[in-house]
C-alpha cells in the first residue's frame, strides 16, 4: 500500500489516502504519490527522526491544504505568515529572522512568531 494525494483546483491537496496503485488508477481526478516518511527533502526511518537514506519523495508528505508545485515536484505546506519565505531546497517556509538559539537541551525558553512585529517573542506562559 502507498500514500496518494488528490490534487484539486489551483494544485491544492484535497485528500490523502492509503491505497493500492490499482485502486488509484480506477479513480477520477489527479492523484500523486506521497511518502509518509519524507520531510524537508529527507527520508526518515518509520516512526523516527533518523534519516535512513531512503528516497525522499516530493520533499514533504502531502497534507490537506498543501500545494503541489510541479516545477519543484514538491508538496508545500500552507504559508503560515505573509513575511515568511519559501526555502525551495526543503519546500518549507522560513521566518525572515531565525528562531533564537537558546543553548541547552531541552531549550530553556519557547517562542512564537508575532507577525505584527515580524519577530520571535518569548512565550511566557508556564505550565
Amino acid at each position: 500500500m502507498s500514500h496518494f494525494a488528490k490534487i484539486g483546483d489551483n494544485n491544492i491537496v484535497i485528500s490523502v489516502v492509503v491505497a493500492e496503485q490499482e485502486h488509484i488508477n480506477s479513480l477520477e481526478g489527479r492523484w500523486i504519490p506521497t511518502s509518509y516518511n519524507t520531510r524537508g527533502g529527507i527520508h526518515y526511518a518509520p516512526n523516527s527522526n533518523d534519516p535512513d537514506g531512503g528516497i525522499a519523495l516530493r520533499k514533504n508528505y502531502a497534507g490537506i491544504g498543501y500545494s503541489y508545485d510541479s516545477t519543484l515536484d514538491a508538496f508545500i505546506p500552507p504559508k503560515p505568515y505573509d513575511s515568511w519565505v519559501l526555502d525551495e531546497n526543503i519546500c518549507d517556509w522560513e521566518a525572515p529572522i531565525p528562531l533564537p538559539d537558546d543553548d541547552g537541551f531541552p531549550p530553556s525558553k519557547s517562542y512564537y512568531w508575532d507577525e505584527s512585529i515580524q519577530n520571535w517573542v518569548e512565550d511566557l506562559v508556564t505550565d
